[in-house]
């Protein structure tokens, strides 16, 4: 099972991390990966100077509500 974390603390917040998660739900359902990827949400990672702070498998990297479908592509559809 992957495991995605998005932080959801301020920092990021306020840089987009709500509508990073809601693509993040939308993309996991269109390719009905409910069972292969879980999807979580979690408080500063101590990297707010870089976007939105996401997880894969505790792989770091930086997101934006505009790079999450490419992100999504190359990091979990890619690794199932």
């Amino acid at each position: 099972m992957l495991k995605i974390k998005v932080c959801i603390g301020s920092s990021c917040h306020i840089k987009g991390s709500r509508p990073v998660v809601e693509q993040l739900q939308a993309m996991i359902n269109e390719n009905n990966l409910g069972d292969k990827v879980e999807l979580a949400g979690t408080f500063c990672m101590g990297n707010c100077q870089q976007g939105v702070c996401v997880t894969v498998n505790d792989e770091f990297f930086s997101v934006t509500p505009e790079t999450v479908r490419d992100f999504f592509t190359r990091e979990v559809l890619e690794k199932i």
